[in-house]
């Protein structure tokens, strides 16, 4: 049983409302779409000049409020899953990177540093999102991408009554990847050609007809955008010929550190990729509508990291934002966020108050009239406040990042915390912290730290209480490393 107290509180309150089903209309519906790899700029409402075509997640915008600085709690995909299952920062469960990744005893790069060891599970004893919903009476589904654990510690272990495609892998590498057959051991195969992300939209709508009298989380986690990088045939050939049309820049590459980079979106295969997610979005809202629930549907849409700009394939450009998926700069850890609360949220405005992954679970908490069970357990931030466009007035003096990790892309083990509108990263070892004023420089190209030391001195005070509290685990000295030998990030 998980964190018996608040389990005995929640019971207590089950039992005094009976313990029933939720009535249609008693409370909102939850539909939580999360995308893989998605990039700030690989969606129209952020970027109206992208080479993608995004016209439901637009649409959906247009009826949402927009966060223009929203972040992830990792640059890669598992520590930020998990910050929107708890509510907390992946520092202090120790789930600081992709589950699966090498840990400090598997090491075999040549580099200055172990990286820091992580638990490659999202512990039992963690109250997920889905947990604490359905025990006060929700229905809970979950469809995609999980990876989040080994068998055991799948969704149906972790509160949810359904699950449609959640195992321990981080991509569809089964069968015929992104089409049936899809070697999915909870994913029944379909006819053969059936495309992943249109057959996960399809089982979201059963679930939420069959749920429609009754008050539920469709937490929709597309193994879209990641990789491997398969399109649809007849959404290739419809990208070639866009591309054709194209004035394309004489360099489309540069370099972030030894990696290169891309610096304009014009890969046609991953261009399909983000259009058929995109009509699998706009599936499940018709339905939606359809039904006659849209009203009393809370619609939140993220992405878990920044889009892969520096590796495997080098499919998106996040510029003007630097790097990308792995980095703890903005490419890395910015997303392109929206939530639609029917009633409540004004169609089309826009937030620029900096947010976090961490403050879903309390955010959805507080919809359903429960978050005072959870309030001191969490560690994020309601966005009520904000949804409703009153005085909002967090907590928390800043936002924070602990990636102690060498990511596949690049990116160097480090730590980051945003106060206002400057951001200090602190990188382990001997590489030099940055400081960067977001305000006039979100590209992070001039780096203040050496004219405001001052200013470095206090933010990094900051992010070492921070990381105190969390109990954070650090890199160690690799006493394999070869000075005269390539240092392989």
């Amino acid at each position: 049983m998980k964190k018996n107290t608040i389990v005995f509180v929640i019971l207590t309150l089950l039992i005094l409302a009976g313990c029933a089903d939720k009535d249609a209309g008693s409370d909102p519906n939850f539909l939580f779409i999360l995308v893989d790899d998605l990039g700030y700029m690989d969606v129209g409402f952020n970027n109206p000049a992208t080479f993608y075509e995004t016209r439901n997640i637009d649409r959906l915008a247009s009826e949402s409020m927009v966060f223009t600085n929203a972040y992830a709690a990792c640059p890669v995909c598992s520590p930020t899953r998990a910050s929107i299952m708890t509510g907390k920062y992946p520092a202090g469960m120790h789930t600081t990177d992709y589950f699966g990744a090498a840990q400090p005893g598997e090491w075999k790069r040549n580099t200055p540093l172990l990286p820091a060891p992580y638990k490659e599970r999202l512990p039992h004893g963690e109250v997920t999102i889905a947990e604490a919903l359905r025990d006060i009476g929700y229905h809970t589904f979950f469809a995609g991408k999980w990876h989040l654990g080994d068998e055991g510690f799948w969704p149906e272990n972790q509160g949810f009554d359904v699950n449609i495609g959640g195992i321990t892998r981080g991509g569809p590498y089964g069968g015929n990847k992104y089409f049936s057959p899809y070697g999915n051991p909870r994913l029944e195969d379909g006819p053969e050609g059936e495309h992943l992300p249109d057959r996960l939209a399809s089982e979201t709508c059963a679930f939420i007809e069959a749920n429609k009298d009754s008050s539920f989380l469709a937490y929709l986690s597309f193994y879209s955008v990641h990789t491997p990088l398969i399109g649809r045939p007849d959404l290739v050939k419809k990208y070639e010929r866009k591309k054709a049309q194209l004035e394309i820049p004489d360099t489309i590459w540069g370099m972030e550190g030894k990696r290169k980079l891309r610096l304009v979106q014009e890969h046609t295969v991953y261009a399909a990729m983000v259009e058929a997610m995109d009509l699998a979005v706009g599936k499940v809202l018709d339905k939606l509508e359809e039904l006659g629930i849209d009203d009393r549907t809370v619609i939140v849409f993220m992405s878990d990291n920044g889009g892969l700009s520096t590796s495997e394939g080098h499919p998106t450009s996040n510029l003007p934002l630097r790097a990308g998926k792995g980095w703890l700069y903005e490419g890395g850890i910015r997303e392109p966020m929206i939530i639609k609360w029917p009633g409540i949220t004004r169609p089309g405005s826009i937030t620029e108050q900096p947010v976090i992954s961490v403050d879903f679970f309390p955010t959805i908490m507080e919809m359903a009239g429960a978050l005072d069970v959870y309030r001191e357990s969490v560690q994020g931030e309601s966005l009520v406040p904000l949804l409703r466009e009153t005085d909002f007035q967090p907590r928390r003096k800043a936002l924070f990042w602990h990636y102690p990790h060498y990511g596949n892309q690049g990116g160097a083990p480090g730590a980051a915390i945003r106060s206002d509108n400057y951001k200090l990263i602190d990188f382990f070892g001997d590489r030099p912290s940055e400081l960067y004023d977001l305000e006039v420089d979100p590209g992070e190209k001039n780096n203040l730290a050496g004219s405001m030391s001052e200013k470095v001195k206090e933010m990094d005070a900051l992010l070492h209480e921070w990381q105190k509290e969390q109990g954070a685990l650090f890199p160690t000295e690799n006493p394999d490393f070869d000075p005269g030998e390539e240092v392989y990030y």
